[in-house]
């Protein structure tokens, strides 16, 4: 049986040139990296876009807000075994505005969206940037005790 990885990110899933030379060669962007690393038994989909944030909007970027594309995306590739949510990168640009606990409240988000329908018993694995100062971590915690 073969079990299914979305890796759900922006920029840094996407595979973006940190050079601006457009976008890495496959074999080197990290869920392919990830996907060599496994064994046979995992198909894993890449799903990143430039610029993608975990839920705001932007008249510069259309169609970046995370939140609004997850559910789709992952009926799209239903039955999901896990979704690694890569996001909050581009939640710290200041045309955001955004608070560390704002980011984190964001995030949050995404997670409590993750498993519904199309998805149930999705497991979730959230790799945030360190500027959000563990704030997320507790936030789900928190969630979990209740």
């Amino acid at each position: 049986m073969t079990r299914t990885v979305v890796c759900f990110g922006d920029s840094n899933t996407h595979g973006a040139d940190p050079t601006g030379a457009g976008r890495m060669a496959r074999e080197f962007r990290w869920p392919r990296v990830m996907a060599r690393e496994l064994d046979d038994g995992y198909e894993v989909i890449e799903e990143g876009l430039n610029g993608r944030t975990a839920c705001w909007e932007t008249p510069l970027e259309p169609g970046r807000n995370g939140l609004t594309y997850l559910v789709p995306c992952l009926l799209s590739h239903a039955p999901v075994d896990l979704v690694i949510i890569m996001l909050g990168t581009n939640d710290l640009k200041r045309i955001y505005g955004n608070t560390a606990s704002e980011i984190a409240c964001g995030a949050a988000r995404l997670i409590d969206e993750a498993p519904r329908p199309g998805a149930h018993g999705t497991r979730i694995a959230f790799v945030h940037p360190k500027g959000v100062s563990g704030v997320l971590t507790e936030l789900c915690e928190q969630t979990r005790k209740h």
